[in-house]
């Protein structure tokens, strides 16, 4: 650890291994307080927002009153966001896609639509209220339909390319969406059941659990060698990825530096799939993605700098607002109708509201509140995992940078 003087503030420079110990302080902080406040779980705030907000509200009170200032090393950072978003592609399993048939494309296909329209929208409004077009993205496909983890990984590839203060205002509107995302699915559900008199399995004495017609897998128990050779096909994901992006980089194909790994790891899984050769345990999987997300946007939301979000209060709250909107909009006018106009519809709808606006366990928590009262799903269920939780990633981090270069 060491100190420093810049413009008579004292700065406290953590390196790399004290940055990740903080990390981790911060994160079991987080976790503690959204235990004791039920509104956190119910809104799905995770740990790391909780507890980072806390620290980067509190280093931002200390550097505005001259008191003492943090330098933080983000080396490792970068290296869990691309180990976070090289697990989302080892799930991207073909076989399980081909499970969801025609209506999983569908739903795709509109969550892509989707994803273009919060860019558009956010453009739009963005240059209405007289701040740089790229924040319009940030408040619509980066942090919305890509939620926390997508907003954390473009907001310093946006600062790189000068707009300043990309990543508080990623972050911020992503906690935004994740509450938002909340509160309009169940309400939204409820509307349509009873404005179309919808037929729901509760009316023909169908009641099931609603966790139990979640997609489930057969679970096997997660040891050290089964860690550790799932770690080993994540990291090999991880150094191949990087020379794919390097070589996609060098003929101006403008990525973040995930996206190659992403590739990399879907290739290996489903080789695995096909010639049955190896296999890949998702526990195992899903404890790295925990991990690696949890301590990576800890890191992330620390290192926020609170104050940059003073003159973009009104204009992001303008475009945020403008997203509401339009997800409403477009869950009533097109995935309702052209999923069914029935009750599976009604929960694909709620469920494009919830990772739409959010994350995925926004829309599944959405979801299960309606399969209790109204019974089950099953094959809404089975698409909007699929989809929110890895398919939109990889369509979304392409729209982003697609639409973001022609702004930069």
């Amino acid at each position: 650890m060491e100190t420093k003087v810049v413009n008579g503030l004292l700065i406290l420079k953590l390196n790399m291994i004290q940055t990740v110990a903080l990390a981790i302080i911060v994160y079991y902080l987080g976790a503690a307080i959204r235990r004791r406040i039920p509104l956190l779980i119910r809104f799905s705030i995770p740990a790391p927002v909780v507890g980072g907000l806390l620290f980067a509200g509190l280093a931002t009170f200390l550097r505005t009153q001259g008191i003492l200032g943090f330098e933080l090393d983000s080396t490792m950072q970068s290296a869990l966001m691309i180990m976070f978003f090289t697990t989302i592609g080892m799930g991207a399993s073909v076989m399980l896609l081909k499970r969801g048939g025609l209506p999983l494309i569908i739903f795709f296909v509109l969550a892509v639509v989707l994803a273009v329209l919060q860019n558009v929208i956010g453009i739009v409004l963005a240059k209405a209220t007289g701040i740089h077009p790229l924040f319009g993205i940030i408040g619509g496909a980066v942090t919305l339909m890509g939620g926390l983890g997508t907003g954390g990984a473009f907001g310093p590839l946006f600062e790189s390319w000068g707009v300043t203060g990309a990543t508080t205002a990623a972050i911020a509107c992503a906690t935004f969406g994740m509450v938002a995302g909340s509160l309009m699915g169940g309400p939204f559900g409820e509307t349509l059941i009873k404005k179309y008199n919808i037929a729901t399995p509760a009316q023909q004495g169908i009641r099931v659990d609603a966790a139990a017609t979640a997609v489930q897998e057969t679970e096997n128990t997660v040891d050290g060698a089964t860690l550790m050779k799932a770690l080993g096909f994540i990291l090999a994901a991880m150094g191949i990825g990087s020379i794919v992006s390097f070589y996609l980089n060098k003929a101006g194909i403008t990525l973040p530096a995930y996206i190659g790994a992403m590739i990399v790891a879907a290739v290996i899984r489903n080789i695995g799939d096909v010639t049955k050769s190896y296999e890949i345990n998702e526990g195992a999987v899903e404890i790295i993605s925990d991990i690696s997300l949890a301590v990576y946007l800890t890191m992330a939301i620390n290192g926020l700098k609170l104050w940059e979000l003073i003159n973009l209060a009104l204009p992001l709250t303008i475009i945020l607002i403008g997203q509401c909107i339009l997800m409403l909009l477009f869950c009533w006018l097109l995935v309702y109708f052209i999923m069914g106009r029935d009750y599976e519809a009604v929960q694909l709808s709620v469920g494009m509201i919830g990772f739409g606006m959010g994350a995925t366990p926004n829309a599944l928590v959405n979801m299960a509140a309606l399969s209790e009262k109204y019974g089950p799903a099953p094959k809404a269920f089975l698409i909007v995992p699929l989809i929110g939780a890895f398919l939109i990633d990889f369509a979304n981090a392409l729209i982003i940078t697609g639409m973001g270069n022609m702004f930069r």
